[in-house]
Protein backbone atom coordinates (compact mmCIF):
# COMPACT_ATOMS: atom_id res chain seq x y z
CA UNK A 1 0.00 0.00 0.00
CA UNK A 2 1.38 3.39 -0.89
CA UNK A 3 0.26 6.91 -0.26
CA UNK A 4 0.73 9.83 -2.58
CA UNK A 5 1.72 13.28 -1.38
CA UNK A 6 -0.76 14.51 1.27
CA UNK A 7 -2.81 11.31 1.02
CA UNK A 8 -3.70 9.53 4.25
CA UNK A 9 -2.60 5.94 4.72
CA UNK A 10 -5.52 3.62 5.37
CA UNK A 11 -3.73 0.61 6.84
CA UNK A 12 -5.43 -0.05 10.22
CA UNK A 13 -2.17 0.14 12.16
CA UNK A 14 -1.17 3.43 10.52
CA UNK A 15 -4.48 5.20 9.98
CA UNK A 16 -4.02 7.97 12.56
CA UNK A 17 -0.26 8.16 12.65
CA UNK A 18 -0.07 10.75 9.88
CA UNK A 19 -1.06 13.11 12.71
CA UNK A 20 2.19 12.55 14.60
CA UNK A 21 3.90 15.84 15.39
CA UNK A 22 7.07 16.69 13.49
CA UNK A 23 10.34 15.86 15.15
CA UNK A 24 11.59 18.44 17.68
CA UNK A 25 14.41 19.59 15.43
CA UNK A 26 12.07 20.09 12.46
CA UNK A 27 13.72 17.37 10.38
CA UNK A 28 14.66 13.72 10.73
CA UNK A 29 16.67 13.54 13.95
CA UNK A 30 19.18 10.91 15.02
CA UNK A 31 16.91 9.74 17.82
CA UNK A 32 13.46 8.30 17.36
CA UNK A 33 10.53 9.41 19.50
CA UNK A 34 9.79 7.40 22.64
CA UNK A 35 6.27 6.50 21.48
CA UNK A 36 6.22 4.73 18.13
CA UNK A 37 3.30 3.87 15.86
CA UNK A 38 2.06 0.31 16.24
CA UNK A 39 3.85 -2.15 13.99
CA UNK A 40 7.29 -0.54 14.17
CA UNK A 41 10.00 -0.66 16.82
CA UNK A 42 13.34 1.00 17.47
CA UNK A 43 15.25 -1.86 15.82
CA UNK A 44 13.17 -1.42 12.65
CA UNK A 45 13.92 2.30 12.66
CA UNK A 46 17.64 1.70 13.13
CA UNK A 47 17.55 -0.69 10.18
CA UNK A 48 15.57 1.78 8.03
CA UNK A 49 17.92 4.61 9.04
CA UNK A 50 20.98 2.67 7.85
CA UNK A 51 19.31 1.60 4.60
CA UNK A 52 18.22 5.21 3.99
CA UNK A 53 21.85 6.34 4.09
CA UNK A 54 22.42 4.37 0.91
CA UNK A 55 24.65 1.73 2.45
CA UNK A 56 24.64 -1.62 0.67
CA UNK A 57 22.93 -4.47 2.53
CA UNK A 58 26.30 -6.05 3.34
CA UNK A 59 27.45 -2.84 5.08
CA UNK A 60 24.16 -2.56 6.98
CA UNK A 61 24.58 -6.16 8.08
CA UNK A 62 28.12 -5.52 9.30
CA UNK A 63 27.07 -2.43 11.28
CA UNK A 64 24.23 -4.35 12.94
CA UNK A 65 26.38 -7.46 13.41
CA UNK A 66 23.87 -9.53 11.45
CA UNK A 67 23.96 -11.64 8.33
CA UNK A 68 22.80 -10.14 5.04
CA UNK A 69 19.97 -12.66 5.01
CA UNK A 70 18.80 -11.52 8.46
CA UNK A 71 18.86 -7.88 7.35
CA UNK A 72 16.72 -8.74 4.31
CA UNK A 73 14.37 -10.85 6.42
CA UNK A 74 13.94 -8.14 9.07
CA UNK A 75 13.41 -5.49 6.42
CA UNK A 76 10.72 -7.60 4.73
CA UNK A 77 9.05 -8.38 8.07
CA UNK A 78 8.96 -4.69 9.04
CA UNK A 79 7.49 -3.73 5.65
CA UNK A 80 4.87 -6.47 5.97
CA UNK A 81 3.87 -5.32 9.48
CA UNK A 82 3.55 -1.73 8.23
CA UNK A 83 1.68 -2.70 5.07
CA UNK A 84 4.28 -1.56 2.54
CA UNK A 85 5.46 -3.47 -0.51
CA UNK A 86 9.02 -2.16 -0.51
CA UNK A 87 11.57 -0.89 1.96
CA UNK A 88 11.74 2.49 0.24
CA UNK A 89 8.01 3.03 0.83
CA UNK A 90 8.46 2.26 4.53
CA UNK A 91 11.54 4.48 4.77
CA UNK A 92 9.79 7.41 3.10
CA UNK A 93 6.78 6.93 5.41
CA UNK A 94 9.08 6.93 8.47
CA UNK A 95 11.07 9.93 7.23
CA UNK A 96 7.94 12.00 6.56
CA UNK A 97 6.90 11.41 10.16
CA UNK A 98 10.28 12.30 11.61
CA UNK A 99 10.89 8.75 12.81
CA UNK A 100 14.24 8.40 11.07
Amino acid sequence: MTALHNETLTHPDLRDHHLLPPSPCGRACATAPAVLPRGINHEDLRLFRLIATGLPIEAVARRLDLSERTVRRRTRAACDRLGFGTAIEAIVWAAHRGLI
